[in-house]
């Protein structure tokens, strides 16, 4: 999926967003091969360049969350005056329904590509958070961070060169999760219609087009939809593939 975001100029068979009116609703067949929809462009082309929308939004919100839930977990992991009311808040953000608060944020603020970044960096920022916190706070009782501050190591080398770079692993992880919730995500809002204005070929966009003819052109609606589930598996099996690799302990917990 990635290779065909990157090009998907020069893969798709013809623009997206043309529209060819003779050629609507046409089976798969040689000349379209998910057919075409109700405005006769060919969902072949769709589906790749919705490709891009989707792992866009999705890489977007995995990097804006890491950033973000390695600093507020950080702090409420070793500052531990500040642990009570971060979590604290964060557990009142996650009570929230994670589509919900983004539906909220979106329905506000207006819809675009964007605002889906935005609203879904605010709703899976908190998860990351307390993943950070959770190995701060496992992280800062070793021996060596100890040995660290006992030689007057200064509070931000601490928590950079000694407890940060041991969280890697963990946020590798957690991020390639809340990569393939994002994309879900986005194709969820889209579906709702507070995703990506259309004419955007995103993946939701194009299966919420397709409610109407979803009887007589069910391949509008089906093959979006075996895309976004290729994508998200893929994505979920990357991401216990790294956990197995960067946390062993997991794997044999596992067993």
């Amino acid at each position: 999926m990635i290779l065909l975001a990157l090009f998907a100029p020069l893969i798709a068979p013809y623009p997206p967003i043309g529209m060819n009116i003779p050629s609507m609703l046409k089976s798969p067949s040689a000349d379209h091969l998910f057919g075409t929809d109700e405005f006769g462009r060919d969902v072949l082309s769709r589906v790749i360049f919705g490709a891009r929308i989707s792992l866009r939004v999705g890489l977007s919100v995995a990097i804006t969350t890491g950033i973000l839930g390695i600093g507020v977990g950080l702090f409420a992991g070793y500052f531990r005056r500040l642990d009570n009311p971060i979590m604290r808040f964060l557990d009142a953000m996650m009570a929230i329904p994670s589509l919900l608060l983004a539906l909220a944020i979106v329905s506000i603020v207006g819809p675009s590509e964007g605002t889906a970044v935005a609203a879904l960096t605010i709703t899976y920022t908190p998860r990351t958070a307390r993943v950070i916190r959770g190995a701060v706070l496992s992280i800062k009782e070793q021996y060596y961070v100890e040995s660290a501050t006992a030689l007057g190591a200064g509070t931000l080398r601490i928590m950079i060169q000694h407890i940060l770079v041991n969280c890697i692993g963990p946020v590798i992880v957690q991020q390639s999760f809340i990569f393939a919730y994002a994309v879900l995500a986005e194709a969820m809002l889209s579906f709702l219609g507070v995703g990506p204005p259309p004419p955007a070929p995103s993946w939701g966009n194009i299966i919420s087009e397709a409610r109407g003819s979803m009887r007589i052109a069910p391949w509008i609606m089906f093959f979006p939809g075996i895309a976004i589930s290729i994508t998200v598996l893929g994505i979920n099996m990357l991401g216990d593939g790294l956990r197995d690799v960067l946390d062993p302990k997991s794997r044999v917990q596992g067993r």
